[in-house]
């Protein structure tokens, strides 16, 4: 059995680790923007092309005591890198801490590349080259007060770049953090889900995809294919079971609109990309003059929030509107408002029925429930 760690977005560690359970890993513990795991090494081909909520699949190398930052060069250097991997490839080393007394971190991210590179001198004969942009293989650092974890990528890119988004707008949502979302939300595939702000239509497209069981990693290479001990007829197994798995494209009860033409034209773009663009209505429209496209459902949104001068005002006025038409036209419906906005939770007037934290990289936001009844929920 094999240790790893899946990072995610910082809120849905939980949400990972219920996804980790269902995809087969074992003694699965949420920690601190991830999730630390066991399983068979082939565990990690599963979780890199199914988790749409984990942003890499981390195989964990080695693990040690440490005091000093020679400590850290001799655990690296103790690594078995040869063996997981070809000199020819390319690295690059990242390195993360929490509580790390060692006063340059940079420094500590040099020995141990240099280690690794000295490991492989003395095996092989030869060292990998560096490469900052689109390396062979990521080698990940974790520092502790007192302990360093030594991780290699399995993943490559990371697993919210699907391979398939052609257009983003202005500040698009990662696609692991809107199936994140999806998931908090509790919505099932055949439950009606709309998006009336959708931007370039991650919500949608994730659901789209959930509902006709198409794996996130369908449509590209995962890092694990180059590694030494890569077993491609597992692999091959594998991706047949998931493309036998998958639904024929149809009409679904996901729908999206937007005010702008600009952001439905990218959604359109980005469905058609997939081959989703019949799965999903969309519309042009105000969000405060769209009505409920069934007597019940599940709203998931993340509307614009202020960052230039007047927007601020001109959402302060939305709010209280959105928090009207919601009362006045979903009764039923389900709303759950994912904003950086954190003043929306007392301008919507509308009392939530729960306040999930989460964070869109280092920015702290809000998903807020509302179960819409109608002539109550004011707060």
């Amino acid at each position: 059995m094999e240790n790893f760690f899946a990072p995610c977005p910082a809120g849905l560690e939980t949400a990972l680790a219920a996804e980790l359970i269902e995809l087969g890993a074992s003694e699965v513990k949420p920690g601190n923007a991830g999730v630390l795991f066991h399983g068979p090494f082939s565990l990690c081909y599963a979780i890199n092309l199914h988790s749409r909520v984990a942003s890499r699949v981390l195989w964990r190398v080695a693990k040690h005591h440490y005091r000093s930052e020679e400590d850290v060069y001799r655990a690296a250097y103790a690594a078995p890198w040869p063996d997981c991997f070809s000199a020819d490839l390319t690295i690059r080393v990242d390195l993360s801490a929490i509580r790390c007394p060692l006063k340059s971190l940079d420094f500590v991210t040099l020995r141990i590349k240099d280690a690794v590179c000295d490991k492989f001198r003395a095996i092989a004969g030869k060292r990998p080259s560096v490469a900052t942009r689109d390396p062979g293989m990521r080698i990940h650092a974790f520092l502790t007060a007192d302990d360093v974890t030594l991780y290699l990528d399995t993943s490559g890119e990371p697993l919210f770049k699907r391979g398939a988004r052609v257009k983003t707008g202005e500040a698009p949502l990662r696609e692991n953090l809107a199936a994140g979302i999806l998931r908090l939300s509790g919505w099932k595939p055949g439950v009606p889900v709309l998006d009336p702000m959708c931007g370039s239509g991650t919500f949608l497209i994730e659901a789209a995809q959930i509902a006709l069981g198409i794996a996130p990693g369908a449509g590209r290479r995962f890092a694990f294919e180059r590694l030494s001990n890569f077993a491609r007829d597992d692999w091959q197994r594998l991706r047949e079971q998931s493309d036998g798995g998958q639904q024929d494209i149809k009409a679904l009860p996901i729908y999206g609109s937007d005010l702008y033409g600009d952001a439905l034209s990218d959604a359109r773009a980005n469905l058609a990309a997939l081959g989703l663009d019949r799965a999903v209505h969309l519309k042009q429209a105000n969000a405060l003059e769209i009505s409920a496209p069934a007597p019940a459902g599940c709203i998931v949104t993340n509307p614009p929030y202020g960052v230039r001068s007047g927007e601020e005002a001109e959402l302060a006025k939305f709010y209280p509107q959105l928090g009207d038409v919601l009362k006045k036209k979903f009764s039923g419906w389900t709303a759950f408002i994912f904003t950086a906005d954190l003043r929306l939770p007392k301008l919507i007037r509308l009392t939530a029925s729960k306040r999930t934290p989460l964070f869109n990289g280092a920015l702290e936001c809000r998903l807020l429930e509302y179960r819409i009844v109608a002539g109550s929920n004011r707060g």
